[in-house]
């Protein structure tokens, strides 16, 4: 039927890149993109125009000084390429656009925007690398240097700092702090990429003196503590430097430079040491009051040396950087011995503690970090992988001079729980603040459920891969600080269903790259120095996420201009795996981590399994791209390869005459050995239902629990839900006894555990925690189908248990939103579509004519199958009562 839509297209919510106005980009032919919107049902995209100026009073048709793309016949909203005259640096542009209807209505002009461009090609001139040491690095207890630089200015109209301090930069004007991010710049592998950060600082300066400072930390750059991952002698490990261009215009428009050289002075700093395991030492009374402002007397510092560049080339950072989002207060203090306070905040977090202290000079007041308490009531804070008795502890050393306030500014931990000792009197609750840190990327969904557990479920996981998002996916705030691909690859759906990835995966994916040896191979942790190659691998398992979120970019964001730039490398790394298949498996050795019972890590289960089915998954992944970038002859080898592993597969490991997958190294049934191979499509057709009977059967008689690690955990419940056993799948996830997710809840859980035991080594771990992606997909029943969300599934088939509810999404396209309740027999489904998608709704029925939509007038003719009457609706606001039985 022919659509009309209640009025003529907008568009609103303008980003670049994916981020709203970027500062410094250095992407050539930057994307944009837009939200259209209108009143009505079934509005589409028929054209859009956009105007690029150099400033806003030139945004319009008849002015635009820089592109105007004229109308062009699309229905394109994101991914939009700039394509007018090449862009200078540093310079900032203001874009606007206009759409058209597929009635061929113009619509009015949006709001304007703008992009600043960064260096580009133009670099950072006669900047050089500078530092208060060479290359060797010392042990831990090397003082934080110091750098600043003194120089005097006409009136400014505008000024930008471009900088990368290695490992992590604080950078000072004129006695205030630049920017408001923190761990800054990001953590790469330093021989191929090293990050660097643009700031507006205009308002900083000033007409006189000025001064320009940095406090520079060591990060994973300088890292001196040892430990098992090797980070204290990977191949890059050098002492803290800096490169920086300061470049001022002048109100009379002369410009004044200011970069990192031998003119700079450096010091040691009141820092005395910092080490992302072991924490930081910061003695009050040797801080220079004023180094960083006019008039300081810095004669008694050093000239700062040059020092040897890293061997990575410098960018510009183009994703969200790591801020302090959140203030917390302990809820309560305990002294469990003299001399000893026990601050709980009441929740697990990542991030560290603001002191508020009054004491006499020299006071050492120390703060040890941990997310549980001994039997004797102190934290626990050790690491058997980091080869040193210090582990998440500060240390401040009072100046003596009244209230003073500190907190860290290049380390973070995980922790519940800080340990005071050596505080004066009785702490306050102002004494000590939880500062919640990680990288700011935006929530986009909120979802809600009658049932309390699926809530606590969903805002715990949420925390957890919040508390691990610092630049790069870790796998615990506490523990390791390490991007284990494998948990990445288990998570990547949940956080892209909750949170606006875009970036983030976009940084890490060039991380990943970075990591490729010349063989093809992956390591099992993502940056790396050069731990992981050989150490806990090869893990298809882990290393596969490299493909599968290559490919779930184009899903989630319909990102193409990705798989293009990673083509060449992902293919080199599935053919590396595709090499040493042998018999057609692929050997992997960490397969289903931390099942129950198996704290140690592996499952009994032969890991060739999940590995040939992870890797089935991958190169079913790389065709998908090879087709969408046109490519059909790569895809048509990729598919032959991944028909020969289903085959070698159910060769090795399928009993059909039982139904069972087992292997030879299973002590009994193993529910993943199973799911994995129902939830990846590499079952017979003829085996299917009994394989589901069995995975049925055995979940039942253990009394509904499961018995899956890391990787079976995200399939079980989607299997179970789409082969008809949506009831079996919520008895699973309300389970409240061990192993369970509700048992760790009533353990007093806020966040995701790495194991199903109480006394699990890592209470911040996110990948057993993706029962939160069946939630979004199965209970609220909202599923993306790909293309960046141009096709929708909506089909609430997890409902058992369950009286209502609800999720709304954020996506590239605008809001994507479904809400259902049951009363009685009456169901009421609500669905929002926006622009340019198309939504599939499953509405639970008997029978069509069970069925009324409201707009009556727009509605599609349905189609009743299996249960359900299935609409497919393009955007609008929707609404479905049916009757059930």
């Amino acid at each position: 039927m022919s659509w009309t839509p209640g009025g003529p297209l907008t568009a609103a919510k303008l980003t670049t890149e994916y981020a709203d106005r970027p500062l410094g980009t250095d992407v050539s032919r930057p994307r944009l993109g837009w939200i259209a919107s209108a009143p009505g049902y079934g509005a589409t995209q028929s054209a859009y125009q956009v105007l690029v100026a150099s400033t806003p009073e030139l945004l319009t048709p008849e002015t635009a000084d820089v592109w105007d793309s004229g109308r062009v016949a699309s229905a394109k909203s994101f991914g939009v390429l700039y394509d007018g005259p090449a862009l200078e640096p540093r310079t900032r542009y203001h874009w606007a656009v206009r759409l058209w209807d597929g009635l061929e209505r113009g619509g009015r002009w949006s709001a304007g925007s703008w992009f600043e461009t960064g260096l580009l090609d133009e670099g950072f001139g006669d900047a050089r690398w500078i530092g208060a040491r060479d290359s060797e690095v010392r042990d831990e207890d090397v003082p934080a240097p110091l750098l600043r630089r003194s120089f005097s200015l006409e009136p400014v109209r505008s000024a930008r700092l471009y900088a990368s301090g290695l490992a992590y930069q604080e950078l000072r004007i004129n006695g205030q702090r630049v920017g408001d991010s923190v761990l800054d710049p990001g953590f790469t592998d330093y021989d191929e990429t090293v990050l660097s950060v643009a700031y507006d600082v205009t308002g900083l300066l000033r007409a006189g003196d000025n001064v320009l400072g940095a406090e520079l930390g060591r990060g994973f750059f300088g890292l001196s503590t040892p430990n098992v991952w090797r980070w204290h002698q990977t191949p890059w490990t050098a002492e803290p430097r800096l490169l920086a261009r300061l470049v001022i215009e002048h109100t009379d428009g002369s410009v004044t430079e200011i970069v990192t050289d031998d003119a700079w002075r450096v010091a040691d700093g009141p820092t005395r040491s910092d080490s992302l395991f072991s924490g930081e030492t910061y003695d009050a009374r040797l801080h220079p009051a004023g180094w960083d402002d006019a008039g300081f007397d810095d004669s008694g510092w050093s000239a700062a040396l040059v020092v040897a560049a890293p061997r990575g080339e410098v960018r510009a950072q183009e994703y969200e950087p790591i801020r302090v989002i959140e203030d917390v207060a302990p809820v309560s203090f305990t002294r469990p011995r003299p001399g000893v306070w026990i601050a709980d905040f009441g929740r697990t977090t990542a991030g560290w503690t603001k002191l508020r202290v009054t004491a006499p000079a020299g006071t050492t007041i120390s703060l040890t970090h941990g997310e549980w308490l001994l039997a004797d009531g102190t934290v626990f804070a050790e690491n058997q992988h980091v080869h040193e008795d210090r582990f998440q502890r500060d240390e401040y050393i009072a100046s003596g001079d009244g209230v003073e306030e500190w907190e860290p500014r290049f380390s973070y931990k995980g922790f519940r729980y800080v340990q005071l000792e050596g505080f004066p009197g009785v702490p306050a609750r102002d004494s000590v603040t939880m500062r919640v840190v990680h990288s700011d990327v935006p929530a986009v969904s909120r979802f809600s459920s009658s049932e309390r557990l699926y809530e606590q479920l969903e805002q715990a996981m949420r925390r957890t891969v919040l508390n691990n998002l610092h630049g790069i996916p870790t796998d615990t705030p506490k523990m390791e600080k390490n991007g284990w691909t494998g948990d990445a690859q288990v998570g990547a759906p949940t956080m892209a269903g909750t949170l606006g990835m875009a970036r983030f995966f976009t940084k890490w994916l060039g991380d990943l790259r970075d990591s490729q040896d010349a063989t093809g191979r992956l390591p099992v942790i993502v940056p790396t120095g050069d731990w992981g190659y050989t150490e806990l691998a090869p893990a298809t398992e882990w290393s596969t996420v490299y493909p599968f979120i290559l490919r779930e970019m184009h899903r989630w964001y319909g990102d193409d201009r990705l798989l293009a730039d990673h083509w060449d490398a992902v293919l080199r790394y599935v053919d590396y795996e595709l090499d040493r298949v042998s018999d057609g498996l692929s050997l992997s050795v960490l397969g289903d981590w931390l099942p129950p019972g198996y704290q140690d890590g592996p499952p009994p289960e032969d890991r060739r399994l999940t590995g040939t089915a992870y890797l089935y998954r991958a190169v079913i992944a790389v065709a998908e791209i090879a087709e969408l970038l046109g490519k059909p002859a790569e895809a048509d080898r990729l598919r032959k390869a991944a028909s020969e592993l289903v085959d070698g597969l159910n060769l090795a490991f399928l009993d059909r005459s039982a139904g069972i997958y087992r292997t030879s190294s299973d002590p009994d049934y193993r529910q993943t050995s199973n799911a994995v191979p129902l939830a990846f499509g590499m079952v017979p057709a003829e085996v299917i239902p009994s394989v589901v009977a069995n995975l049925v059967a055995d979940i039942e008689a253990r009394g509904f629990h499961l018995n899956t690690g890391c990787l079976g955990v995200g399939v079980l419940l989607p299997v179970l839900t789409a082969f008809g056993h949506g009831d079996v799948a919520a008895k699973l996830a309300l389970q409240r006894s061990y192993p369970s997710w509700g048992y760790w809840i009533d353990n007093g859980a806020d966040t995701m555990w790495e194991m199903w035991e109480t006394d699990t080594r890592s209470r911040n771990h996110y990948f057993q925690g993706t029962v939160v992606q069946w939630l979004l997909e199965n209970v609220a029943g909202l599923r993306n189908l790909g293309g960046g969300w141009e096709r929708i599934l909506v089909r609430p088939d997890g409902r058992a248990g369950v009286d209502s509810a609800s999720l709304r999404t954020d996506t590239v396209r605008g809001r994507v939103s479904v809400s259902w309740k049951r009363v009685g027999r009456v169901f009421q489904l609500e669905v929002q579509v926006p622009v340019g998608a198309t939504a599939e709704v499953h509405v639970p029925a008997d029978a069509v004519a069970d069925v009324t939509v409201v707009p009556a007038p727009y509605a599609p003719e349905p189609v009743a199958a299996d249960g359900y009457c299935v609409f497919t609706v393009p955007s609008g606001h929707w609404n479905f009562t049916s009757r059930t039985s």
